[in-house]
């Protein structure tokens, strides 16, 4: 029994790691910085959800994924704000891992997702 519990102890402790490594930034600041233009926001939604509304200025992560160290600035402190859904979702962590990978030393996620996006009453922009 004790085995298992610290197992399960381990594996718990392991999923809060992982999950925490992006520090979680809120919608108000996410809004500022797309009024300042002082980050690079990523959307990790899929094409389709992207195209029907994003965070204003947000890249298409599926559109530019092969060819994400082109599409992200040379400096390597920039901030990059990655989301997905909502709270929920963890596919935001493809992007936010990507550009980690990549060096950027600045990468935390909009937990609240597009959904906590609209919710809030904030505008979304529409591709075709």
């Amino acid at each position: 029994m004790k085995k298992i519990l610290s197992l399960l102890s381990v594996g718990l402790l392991t999923t809060v790691v992982i999950a925490g490594e992006f520090a979680d930034i809120s919608v108000s600041e996410v809004k500022a910085l797309t009024e300042s233009k002082k980050a690079v926001l990523i959307d990790v939604n899929g094409s389709e959800s992207y195209a029907k509304g994003h965070v204003p200025g947000a890249l298409d992560y599926t559109a530019i994924k092969s060819s994400l160290a082109d599409a992200l600035p040379k400096d390597k402190n920039t901030l990059i704000v990655a989301y997905c859904g909502g709270p929920k979702c963890k596919a935001y962590q493809a992007a936010a891992t990507a550009a980690q990978k990549l060096g950027y030393k600045n990468v935390k996620h909009m937990s609240a997702g597009i959904s906590g996006w609209k919710e809030a009453g904030q505008k979304v922009e529409k591709s075709s």
